[in-house]
Protein backbone atom coordinates (compact mmCIF):
# COMPACT_ATOMS: atom_id res chain seq x y z
CA UNK A 1 0.00 0.00 0.00
CA UNK A 2 1.23 3.21 -0.97
CA UNK A 3 0.78 5.62 2.30
CA UNK A 4 1.57 9.07 2.37
CA UNK A 5 5.24 9.17 4.14
CA UNK A 6 6.16 11.23 7.26
CA UNK A 7 9.67 11.73 8.37
CA UNK A 8 10.38 11.79 12.12
CA UNK A 9 13.13 13.53 13.90
CA UNK A 10 13.51 13.00 17.71
CA UNK A 11 16.19 12.89 19.77
CA UNK A 12 17.17 14.92 23.52
CA UNK A 13 17.24 18.35 24.53
CA UNK A 14 20.06 20.50 22.52
CA UNK A 15 20.88 17.74 20.09
CA UNK A 16 20.13 19.83 17.25
CA UNK A 17 16.67 18.27 15.97
CA UNK A 18 15.38 22.03 15.12
CA UNK A 19 18.25 23.06 12.78
CA UNK A 20 18.14 19.08 10.93
CA UNK A 21 14.78 19.56 10.66
CA UNK A 22 14.69 23.24 8.67
CA UNK A 23 17.73 21.87 6.47
CA UNK A 24 15.87 18.53 5.66
CA UNK A 25 12.87 20.46 4.92
CA UNK A 26 14.91 23.11 2.44
CA UNK A 27 16.15 19.89 0.92
CA UNK A 28 13.24 17.71 -0.15
CA UNK A 29 10.60 20.49 0.08
CA UNK A 30 8.79 19.68 3.52
CA UNK A 31 7.20 21.58 6.47
CA UNK A 32 7.93 20.74 10.23
CA UNK A 33 5.05 19.84 12.70
CA UNK A 34 6.38 20.53 16.20
CA UNK A 35 6.27 17.45 18.46
CA UNK A 36 6.93 19.41 21.56
CA UNK A 37 4.80 19.67 24.50
CA UNK A 38 6.26 22.88 25.89
CA UNK A 39 6.67 24.66 22.84
CA UNK A 40 2.89 24.80 22.14
CA UNK A 41 2.38 27.72 24.59
CA UNK A 42 2.69 31.45 23.58
CA UNK A 43 5.03 33.45 25.49
CA UNK A 44 7.33 31.04 26.44
CA UNK A 45 10.13 30.94 23.96
CA UNK A 46 13.07 31.18 25.79
CA UNK A 47 13.11 28.62 28.24
CA UNK A 48 12.19 26.18 25.41
CA UNK A 49 14.30 27.34 23.12
CA UNK A 50 11.41 27.80 20.98
CA UNK A 51 12.76 28.36 17.03
CA UNK A 52 12.60 31.63 16.06
CA UNK A 53 12.11 32.94 12.20
CA UNK A 54 15.52 32.90 11.41
CA UNK A 55 16.12 29.68 12.99
CA UNK A 56 13.20 28.34 10.57
CA UNK A 57 14.48 30.30 7.61
CA UNK A 58 11.21 29.96 5.58
CA UNK A 59 10.46 26.77 6.29
CA UNK A 60 6.51 26.59 7.85
CA UNK A 61 6.53 25.08 11.34
CA UNK A 62 3.00 24.21 12.94
CA UNK A 63 2.14 23.45 16.35
CA UNK A 64 4.51 26.27 17.92
CA UNK A 65 3.29 29.36 19.91
CA UNK A 66 -0.64 28.68 19.80
CA UNK A 67 -1.82 27.61 23.11
CA UNK A 68 -2.27 30.11 26.23
CA UNK A 69 -0.36 28.56 29.29
CA UNK A 70 -3.42 29.00 30.88
CA UNK A 71 -4.64 26.01 29.11
CA UNK A 72 -4.26 22.42 29.37
CA UNK A 73 -3.26 20.36 26.46
CA UNK A 74 -3.99 16.83 26.10
CA UNK A 75 -1.87 14.05 23.64
CA UNK A 76 -5.40 14.08 22.06
CA UNK A 77 -5.34 17.06 20.84
CA UNK A 78 -2.05 17.35 20.03
CA UNK A 79 -2.91 13.72 17.65
CA UNK A 80 -5.85 15.47 16.50
CA UNK A 81 -3.81 18.82 15.62
CA UNK A 82 -1.02 17.37 14.45
CA UNK A 83 -2.94 14.67 11.72
CA UNK A 84 -4.69 17.91 10.41
CA UNK A 85 -1.44 19.85 9.99
CA UNK A 86 0.18 16.51 8.24
CA UNK A 87 -2.79 16.63 5.90
CA UNK A 88 -2.70 20.05 4.73
CA UNK A 89 0.65 19.73 4.46
CA UNK A 90 0.15 16.69 2.18
CA UNK A 91 -2.77 18.63 0.40
CA UNK A 92 0.34 21.23 -0.48
CA UNK A 93 2.43 18.31 -2.34
CA UNK A 94 5.04 18.61 0.47
CA UNK A 95 6.38 16.55 2.82
CA UNK A 96 5.74 16.88 6.28
CA UNK A 97 8.90 16.43 9.19
CA UNK A 98 7.40 15.62 12.69
CA UNK A 99 10.76 17.03 14.72
CA UNK A 100 10.65 16.85 18.51
CA UNK A 101 11.29 15.44 21.59
CA UNK A 102 8.27 14.67 23.49
CA UNK A 103 8.09 10.62 23.09
CA UNK A 104 4.43 10.46 24.19
CA UNK A 105 3.44 12.73 21.53
CA UNK A 106 5.56 10.86 18.71
CA UNK A 107 4.32 7.72 20.16
CA UNK A 108 0.13 9.14 19.52
CA UNK A 109 1.26 9.41 15.83
CA UNK A 110 4.12 6.41 14.86
CA UNK A 111 2.19 4.08 16.68
CA UNK A 112 -1.22 5.20 16.75
CA UNK A 113 -2.39 5.27 19.97
CA UNK A 114 -5.81 7.04 20.80
CA UNK A 115 -5.58 8.78 23.90
CA UNK A 116 -8.92 9.78 25.30
CA UNK A 117 -9.68 13.10 25.63
CA UNK A 118 -10.85 12.66 29.13
CA UNK A 119 -12.61 15.55 30.98
CA UNK A 120 -10.44 16.41 34.11
CA UNK A 121 -12.36 15.81 37.08
CA UNK A 122 -11.43 18.91 39.16
CA UNK A 123 -12.41 16.99 42.94
CA UNK A 124 -10.02 14.30 41.91
CA UNK A 125 -7.15 16.37 40.87
CA UNK A 126 -7.37 18.35 44.05
CA UNK A 127 -7.37 14.80 45.91
CA UNK A 128 -4.54 13.83 44.45
CA UNK A 129 -2.33 17.16 44.75
CA UNK A 130 -3.67 16.71 49.05
CA UNK A 131 -2.31 13.49 49.37
CA UNK A 132 1.35 14.05 47.68
CA UNK A 133 1.01 17.12 49.75
CA UNK A 134 0.45 15.47 52.92
CA UNK A 135 2.64 12.55 51.70
CA UNK A 136 4.67 12.95 48.99
CA UNK A 137 4.51 11.26 45.62
CA UNK A 138 5.17 7.73 46.84
CA UNK A 139 1.59 6.14 47.88
CA UNK A 140 -0.08 7.71 44.26
CA UNK A 141 3.12 5.70 42.50
CA UNK A 142 2.64 2.91 44.63
CA UNK A 143 -1.40 2.95 43.45
CA UNK A 144 -0.72 3.49 39.78
CA UNK A 145 1.53 0.40 40.03
CA UNK A 146 -0.89 -1.74 41.49
CA UNK A 147 -3.31 -0.16 38.49
CA UNK A 148 -1.18 -0.16 35.20
CA UNK A 149 2.14 -2.11 36.09
CA UNK A 150 3.23 -1.95 32.37
CA UNK A 151 2.45 1.55 31.98
CA UNK A 152 4.24 2.67 34.98
CA UNK A 153 7.88 0.31 33.98
CA UNK A 154 7.91 3.64 31.95
CA UNK A 155 7.05 6.09 34.14
CA UNK A 156 9.75 7.63 36.97
CA UNK A 157 8.86 7.95 40.63
CA UNK A 158 9.45 11.16 40.39
CA UNK A 159 6.86 12.33 37.41
CA UNK A 160 4.17 13.33 38.96
CA UNK A 161 2.07 14.44 35.80
CA UNK A 162 2.63 11.11 34.59
CA UNK A 163 1.69 9.25 37.40
CA UNK A 164 -1.50 11.19 38.09
CA UNK A 165 -2.47 10.80 34.65
CA UNK A 166 -2.59 7.42 35.04
CA UNK A 167 -4.46 7.35 38.04
CA UNK A 168 -6.92 9.84 36.22
CA UNK A 169 -7.58 7.81 33.07
CA UNK A 170 -8.52 5.17 35.16
CA UNK A 171 -10.46 6.72 37.08
CA UNK A 172 -12.62 8.41 34.29
CA UNK A 173 -12.99 5.21 32.25
CA UNK A 174 -12.62 2.57 34.09
CA UNK A 175 -9.83 0.93 32.22
CA UNK A 176 -6.32 1.23 32.33
CA UNK A 177 -3.61 3.60 30.10
CA UNK A 178 -2.03 0.20 28.41
CA UNK A 179 -5.86 -1.19 27.80
CA UNK A 180 -7.03 1.95 26.17
CA UNK A 181 -3.21 1.68 24.01
CA UNK A 182 -3.44 -1.82 22.87
CA UNK A 183 -7.19 -1.73 21.76
CA UNK A 184 -6.15 1.63 19.47
CA UNK A 185 -3.02 -0.13 18.24
CA UNK A 186 -4.93 -2.98 16.06
CA UNK A 187 -6.69 0.20 14.39
CA UNK A 188 -4.38 0.55 10.96
CA UNK A 189 -1.74 3.73 10.52
CA UNK A 190 -2.53 6.27 7.81
CA UNK A 191 1.04 6.84 7.31
CA UNK A 192 4.25 5.48 6.65
CA UNK A 193 6.60 7.16 9.10
CA UNK A 194 10.20 6.98 9.14
CA UNK A 195 11.64 7.49 12.24
CA UNK A 196 15.76 8.97 12.93
CA UNK A 197 16.54 10.20 16.39
CA UNK A 198 20.08 12.04 17.26
CA UNK A 199 21.62 9.96 19.08
CA UNK A 200 24.89 12.01 21.27
CA UNK A 201 27.79 10.90 23.56
CA UNK A 202 26.56 11.63 27.20
CA UNK A 203 29.71 13.78 27.72
CA UNK A 204 28.81 15.95 24.62
CA UNK A 205 25.27 16.58 25.06
CA UNK A 206 25.49 17.51 28.80
CA UNK A 207 27.96 20.06 27.62
CA UNK A 208 25.39 21.45 25.12
CA UNK A 209 23.05 21.30 27.44
CA UNK A 210 24.95 23.37 30.14
CA UNK A 211 25.44 26.01 27.72
CA UNK A 212 22.03 26.19 26.66
CA UNK A 213 20.80 27.05 29.92
CA UNK A 214 23.65 29.99 30.36
CA UNK A 215 22.23 31.75 27.50
CA UNK A 216 18.91 30.99 28.53
CA UNK A 217 19.54 33.13 31.72
CA UNK A 218 21.78 35.56 29.25
CA UNK A 219 18.54 35.82 27.00
CA UNK A 220 16.17 37.05 29.73
CA UNK A 221 14.78 33.49 31.43
CA UNK A 222 14.38 35.12 34.26
CA UNK A 223 12.39 38.09 33.15
CA UNK A 224 10.35 35.94 30.55
CA UNK A 225 9.12 34.28 33.75
CA UNK A 226 8.10 37.51 35.64
CA UNK A 227 6.07 38.53 32.87
CA UNK A 228 4.35 35.48 32.51
CA UNK A 229 3.51 35.33 35.89
CA UNK A 230 2.05 39.11 35.87
CA UNK A 231 0.00 38.42 32.39
CA UNK A 232 -1.72 35.13 33.41
CA UNK A 233 -3.12 34.04 36.43
CA UNK A 234 -3.09 30.41 36.38
CA UNK A 235 -0.90 27.74 35.01
CA UNK A 236 -2.44 24.59 34.90
CA UNK A 237 0.54 22.82 33.24
CA UNK A 238 2.82 25.44 31.63
CA UNK A 239 4.89 26.04 34.93
CA UNK A 240 5.45 22.28 35.01
CA UNK A 241 8.17 22.75 32.24
CA UNK A 242 11.83 22.38 32.20
CA UNK A 243 13.41 25.83 33.50
CA UNK A 244 10.09 27.39 34.61
CA UNK A 245 9.50 25.84 37.57
CA UNK A 246 13.05 26.33 38.69
CA UNK A 247 12.81 30.30 38.35
CA UNK A 248 9.34 30.10 39.96
CA UNK A 249 11.18 28.80 43.62
CA UNK A 250 14.38 31.01 43.13
CA UNK A 251 11.57 34.11 42.51
CA UNK A 252 9.82 33.04 45.59
CA UNK A 253 13.06 33.03 47.67
CA UNK A 254 13.64 29.24 47.80
CA UNK A 255 17.24 28.86 46.77
CA UNK A 256 19.84 31.51 44.68
CA UNK A 257 20.27 32.14 41.32
CA UNK A 258 23.48 30.27 41.13
CA UNK A 259 21.58 27.15 42.73
CA UNK A 260 18.52 27.57 40.42
CA UNK A 261 20.87 28.02 37.32
CA UNK A 262 22.47 24.34 38.51
CA UNK A 263 19.11 23.20 39.35
CA UNK A 264 18.07 23.90 35.73
CA UNK A 265 20.98 22.23 34.28
CA UNK A 266 20.57 19.13 36.42
CA UNK A 267 17.04 18.68 35.78
CA UNK A 268 17.57 19.23 32.11
CA UNK A 269 20.37 16.64 32.05
CA UNK A 270 17.94 14.17 33.80
CA UNK A 271 15.09 14.77 31.25
CA UNK A 272 17.53 14.14 28.44
CA UNK A 273 18.46 10.96 30.20
CA UNK A 274 14.89 9.72 29.86
CA UNK A 275 14.29 10.91 26.32
CA UNK A 276 16.89 8.84 25.27
CA UNK A 277 15.31 6.12 27.46
CA UNK A 278 11.96 6.62 25.66
CA UNK A 279 13.27 6.53 22.07
CA UNK A 280 15.34 3.54 21.91
CA UNK A 281 11.79 1.49 22.92
CA UNK A 282 11.09 2.32 19.12
CA UNK A 283 12.82 -0.82 16.97
CA UNK A 284 11.83 1.12 13.81
CA UNK A 285 14.03 4.15 15.33
CA UNK A 286 17.34 4.80 12.91
CA UNK A 287 19.63 6.57 15.07
CA UNK A 288 21.68 9.54 13.68
CA UNK A 289 25.37 10.76 15.00
CA UNK A 290 24.46 14.07 16.52
CA UNK A 291 28.40 14.64 16.31
CA UNK A 292 28.28 14.47 12.62
CA UNK A 293 28.47 16.80 9.91
CA UNK A 294 24.60 17.61 9.31
CA UNK A 295 25.29 16.85 5.33
CA UNK A 296 26.10 13.50 6.48
CA UNK A 297 22.93 12.85 8.51
CA UNK A 298 21.00 14.63 5.65
CA UNK A 299 22.03 12.15 3.01
CA UNK A 300 21.51 9.13 5.40
CA UNK A 301 17.71 10.20 5.69
CA UNK A 302 17.68 10.55 2.07
CA UNK A 303 18.95 7.32 1.54
CA UNK A 304 16.86 5.68 3.61
CA UNK A 305 13.11 7.80 2.38
CA UNK A 306 14.27 7.60 -1.24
Amino acid sequence: MNKPKVIVICGPTASGKTALGVELAKRIDGEVVSADSMQIYKDMTIGTAKPLSEDMQGIKHYLIDFVSPEKRYSVAEFKKDATNAIEEILSKGKTPILVGGTGLYIDSLINGIEYSDIKIDEQYRKYLEKVIQEKGLKPLYEKAKEIDEPAMKKISANDKKRIMRVLEIYKATGKTKTEQEEESRKKEIEYNFKVYAIDLNREVLYERINKRVDIMIQNGLIQEVENLLRKYSKFPTAMQGLGYKEVVEFLDGKCSKEEMVENIKMQTRRYAKRQLTWFRKNKQTIWLDGTNDMQNNINIILEGIN
